[in-house]
């Protein structure tokens, strides 16, 4: 079972990178929850998301204790680091971000996902950096479940889908480099 809790501010695609993971766990017969939280604000306000991917039924999907954080903001990532399990995993957006965190015990991987998004042709596929790091090193679904998913969402939108695909390949290679872990 793997824990993720997604946060940042409206507009990051916070909420639509926790549903690619989901249906991408759904897509591979593996049990999974969703649960979103967001501000009333359309954009600018809070929005944060828990995943969990398990082999086995999934008790509660409430995610107090993450295994794994993607914090897209400073505001996020000092908010929810605290939270994160012993031998867990942060991945916090170094573009908008600091990665510094007060614990030892755990593993934080600047990944500059604005600036990444921003070759692959959009900064609005940070996210897409981001699942590509966190399915790179958690393997909690597999990398061609994750491009079926975006080919069935963009089908109308193939640039979009080209775009999403280049920006996840990128937050892969950001963390296959052993030189990327803090």
């Amino acid at each position: 079972m793997l824990k993720i809790l997604l946060a940042g501010q409206g507009g990051q695609g916070v909420l639509s990178a926790g549903r690619f993971i989901a249906e991408c766990g759904l897509h591979e017969g593996k049990e999974v929850s969703y649960l979103p939280a967001y501000g009333p604000e359309m954009r600018g306000g809070t929005a944060n998301c828990s995943v969990i991917v398990s082999e086995k039924p999934i008790a509660s999907p409430l995610c107090t204790v993450p295994d794994v954080l993607i914090a897209m903001n400073a505001p996020s990532f000092h908010k929810f680091a605290p939270r994160v399990a012993k031998g867990g995993l942060i991945f916090v957006n170094g573009s908008l971000s600091d990665c510094y965190v007060e614990r030892d015990d755990v593993r934080v991987y600047d990944i500059l996902a604005n600036d990444l998004a921003i070759e692959a042709g959009d900064i609005r596929s940070a996210n897409m950096v981001m699942a590509g790091a966190l399915c790179e090193l958690t393997k909690v679904v597999k990398e061609r479940s994750f491009i079926n998913c975006l080919n069935e969402q963009y089908v109308a939108k193939p640039h979009v889908c080209e775009v999403n695909k280049r920006a996840f390949a990128a937050g892969i290679a950001a963390v296959a480099e052993p030189n990327k872990e803090q």
